[in-house]
Parts: structure tokens; C-alpha cells; sequence
């Protein structure tokens, strides 16, 4: 096959580190700028990686929260490009496919998976490559075609990919990691401008031992903690917030949060375990 000539903008974005990078240098190889009319594009900033995250789905965004909270994932690279352009052009042409194009000009435009992610499995680290699409999309010829050149892109690298739907994330677990995610830096929420870490400390153990108490809702006890440590409206349910988020106090996040409810504890982070039980 005759070499083909690199396109401008793809060593445009190159030259902008698009695609290349890990942790918080990485930057994604598409951004919603790239592609304004989607409008169920969304931009994060991540906690294990405070960086901001680009996500042009709902879809792709329930599915980073999932990533953020679990333990095995180390790093989180979203668009990630399948370069050179050459290759996928190449396995496109061997499985008789016809490779995306810009359909503008007609030519060969660079594929991107959603996500490739590190995760530590057996003290290593190993990447996986993972595409989001919901369901009824992959009843699409066209897209499974597409997904075909992924497939044998990762495969030669010897990487493991797979599609995930809607129906392998749990929108409750989704909706929760949300609801608590802007929490883990209490020092920028307000209320908590000028109180030390120990003072933290000391208020999360409180609240923690009336969490397991488990005789108040997560609202009862939000209002007891206000009035007994004279904070603000709104403090107690922050605190809330930053136990979960920080995985100070485990619950079964499977089930959609309820404040109105009381909130079963299933377990207490080790560094703090034995100070709640000493109270």
C-alpha cells in the first residue's frame, strides 16, 4: 500500500499533546469544542485525576463515575485516538471495510475509543480499552463495522476492549457517585473556608457515630450537626457528602440515596474505625 500523507489536523493536535500524556497531562484527543452540537456533551473535573474531563454522552459520563470510585482504576484517559491513522486505514482495508471518513472532503479521519484505562490488578498495571454505546445503536450495520476496526486495532496491541451499554451501569450508582463527587476538598465548600483537618476529623467521627447509631435520618442528623457545632445551613449535608465520597463510611451506593431515610453503614474506613468505636 502506497504511504499516505498525514492530514494537517492531525498533526495539528499532535503538536497540542491531543491524545498523548498520562494522569493529569494527558488531554483527549477530542474536546467538546471539537464537536459543539452534541448537546449531551459534559465537562468534569476528576478527583483520582484533577484534570478536567471531556464527555460527549450521558452515557460516557455515568460511566466515568464508575471508574472515579473504584479501587482498581489508577488513571482514566477518555477519546483516546487509534494512531497512527495508518493502521486502522490498513485493518480497515484487510476486513473489506470502509474506514470512517470526513464527510466533507471525503478523506480518512482518526478513530478514537471512549476510554482507555489503567487498572492495578495483581500489584501490575494493565490497560483496558472500553467503548460506550447504548444498546439499539448496535443493531446499526454501520457501527458495527466501525466497532470491528476498533476491535482488531486493540487487538494487535494486545489490549483487552470491550462495548459497554447502558445496561452494564447502574444509574442509581451513577446518580449517587454525582450527588456526593464535588465533595472530596470540604476546604472549598462553603462553611468550611477556615476549619482545620482536625477539626474535620473530630466533626466526621461525630457524624459517623450517629450514622451507625442508625436511629435518625441522614436530614435529622445534617440539622443536629449544624445546631450542635454552630455551622451553616448546608455544612451537615456537605460532611455527608465528603464521608462518601472519600470512602470514610461505605453504603450500598447500588441503591439510589435517600436523606429522607435512614442510612445503613456498612462499613467505617480503617483510620477511623477504632476512634468512632472509642467514643
Amino acid at each position: 500500500m502506497a504511504k499516505r500523507k498525514r492530514s494537517t489536523s492531525i498533526e495539528k493536535k499532535i503538536k497540542e499533546g491531543r491524545g498523548q500524556g498520562i494522569g493529569i497531562d494527558y488531554k483527549p484527543w477530542v474536546t467538546i469544542q471539537d464537536v459543539p452540537s452534541l448537546g449531551r456533551a459534559t465537562r468534569l473535573k476528576g478527583i483520582k485525576i484533577p484534570r478536567q474531563f471531556e464527555f460527549l454522552s450521558d452515557l460516557e459520563r455515568n460511566y466515568f463515575y464508575l471508574l472515579e470510585y473504584s479501587d482498581l482504576v489508577v488513571d482514566i484517559r477518555e477519546q483516546y485516538p487509534l494512531l497512527p491513522i495508518e493502521e486502522t486505514i490498513i485493518i480497515a482495508d484487510e476486513l473489506g471495510i470502509k474506514h470512517p471518513t470526513n464527510p466533507k472532503t471525503g478523506k480518512p479521519v482518526e478513530m478514537t475509543t471512549d476510554f482507555l484505562i489503567t487498572v492495578n490488578k495483581d500489584q501490575q498495571h494493565q490497560h483496558l480499552a472500553r467503548t460506550l454505546k447504548y444498546k439499539d445503536d448496535l443493531m446499526e450495520e454501520r457501527v458495527l463495522e466501525k466497532f470491528e476496526i476498533e476491535r482488531v486495532y486493540w487487538e494487535r496491541q494486545d489490549i483487552d476492549w470491550g462495548i459497554v451499554t447502558e445496561l452494564e451501569i447502574s444509574k442509581d450508582m451513577a446518580h449517587n457517585i454525582a450527588f456526593v463527587h464535588g465533595y472530596s476538598d470540604l476546604s472549598v465548600i462553603e462553611g468550611f473556608e477556615e476549619i482545620t483537618v482536625y477539626e474535620i476529623d473530630d466533626m466526621s467521627i461525630y457524624f459517623m457515630k450517629k450514622l451507625l447509631a442508625e436511629d435518625q435520618t441522614v436530614k435529622q442528623l445534617v440539622k443536629e450537626f449544624e445546631r450542635d457545632f454552630g455551622m451553616v445551613v448546608g455544612c451537615g449535608l456537605s460532611l455527608f457528602k465528603h464521608l462518601v465520597i472519600t470512602k470514610a463510611i461505605e453504603l450500598d451506593l447500588l441503591v439510589k440515596l435517600d436523606v429522607n431515610q435512614i442510612q445503613q453503614i456498612i462499613a467505617v474506613r480503617k483510620d477511623f474505625s477504632e476512634r468512632v468505636r472509642a467514643i
